[in-house]
């Protein structure tokens, strides 16, 4: 049977001015933000924070000059997104972009897209969002619809995506489509394409999410034509591209920071005499220490160039698990005199909203699936 290990990185000592530099301006910029809305964390968009950061070089920051990168380091990376992960700084408006859709553009499309989309994402002006998702395909990504045609001058596409966070205010969207016949095979016919949301023939349905909150889109495609350079990478290869993007989409700190803002405020009102609240929250520390040093040997496998699948798929898992079970813990701890508190309100909306963090990036069983074949168990 094969084994998991995730070696150990340590984040050179260079990168603690880049942490506090990061920490300055966060205490300024979200000096009166409420508990609540840090609670939202990534999932939290503002257009005008994201422009804060693009002014600041913290978006894109591994991307060549050439496209608006500043050219640093997966560490470096790795600091400012832990601390405003950390604070509950709103990142939704150019997250995708920053993951994962930047990272595509210069793999499979270098000279053409890259140059000319990225350089606004940089700055926090131009958003992505995700078409993987259809109705009816559930977890079994490759059974998607969605068809994209030939035509004289590019390719027609249409069908459906839905579950797209934050397409309502993306200006591109990165969508796996099929391309050739089912019977050429259920994973090498399909492709991806970077689709302009503003072009005729795309429809968008809101889905209010669990919170309340319009995030999820029903997007439908009715002949919507693209031209050849929008084809991401080469025909057929959206599988394994497709891949690859969900392991970049699985393998960051937020697959365990998205609860934090209730770590901290049950950490504040913590009973130092109280024996459980000892032992839960000291237990969650634990888990948090752990992850985090996984979630750096992550990064450590970006920093040298490696695509690390498995590695990705078992912090996203554990942390999914661990967020999941914060909300439970805090209503045993804290069940009474909450109403109107900040930890009130943060239990409230992260008891609704974690229910969502074991299905976003690929549900447990998906990522089982892969650890399993890696293991020699399937």
């Amino acid at each position: 049977m094969n084994q998991v290990s995730i070696a150990p990185c340590v984040l050179p000592a260079e990168l603690d001015a880049l942490r506090m530099e990061v920490r300055d301006f966060l205490s300024e910029e979200l000096r009166d933000y409420p508990a609540v809305e840090r609670a939202k964390n990534w999932f939290c968009a503002s257009p005008a924070f994201s422009q804060k950061l693009g002014a600041k070089g913290w978006i894109g920051m591994t991307w060549p000059k050439r496209c608006g990168g500043a050219e640093r380091t997966a560490l470096e990376r790795y600091v400012v997104l832990e601390e405003l992960l950390a604070a509950g700084a709103p990142l939704e408006a150019h997250w995708v972009a920053d993951r994962q859709s930047g990272p595509m553009l210069l793999k499979y499309s270098p000279d053409v897209l890259a140059p000319r989309i990225l350089p606004d994402a940089a700055r926090g002006l131009t958003y992505f969002c995700i078409g993987m998702s259809e109705p009816d395909s559930g977890s079994d990504l490759a059974s998607i619809r969605t068809k994209a045609v030939r035509t004289g001058t590019g390719w027609a596409i249409s069908g459906s995506k839905i579950w797209t966070s934050g397409a309502h205010h993306a200006h591109y969207m990165i969508a796996l489509v099929r391309t050739r016949s089912p019977e050429a095979g259920k994973h090498r016919g399909l492709s991806q394409f970077v689709i302009d949301m503003s072009l005729p023939g795309i429809t968008m349905r809101p889905i209010i999410n669990q919170v309340g909150v319009h995030d999820f889109n029903l997007v439908t495609f009715d002949g919507v034509e693209v031209p050849d350079e929008c084809l991401l990478g080469q025909e057929g290869d959206g599988w394994q591209q497709v891949t690859s993007e969900l392991a970049i989409e699985r393998s960051g700190p937020e697959r365990y920071l998205s609860s934090t803002q209730l770590m901290i405020e049950m950490v504040g009102r913590a009973n130092s005499d109280n024996e459980r609240h000892a032992t839960e929250i000291g237990t969650l520390v634990a888990e948090y220490a752990t992850l985090r040093q996984m979630s750096l040997g992550v990064a450590g496998l970006l920093e040298e160039k490696r695509e690390p699948a498995l590695e990705a798929a078992l912090v996203k898992d554990l942390g999914a698990n661990l967020e999941q079970a914060i909300p439970q813990i805090a209503h045993e701890l804290y069940a009474d005199g909450l109403a109107g508190t900040p930890l009130g309100e943060v239990i409230a909306y992260t008891t609704q909203a974690a229910v969502s963090y074991s299905l976003r990036g690929g549900t447990r069983e998906v990522l089982r699936g892969i650890v399993a074949r890696h293991l020699g168990m399937k």
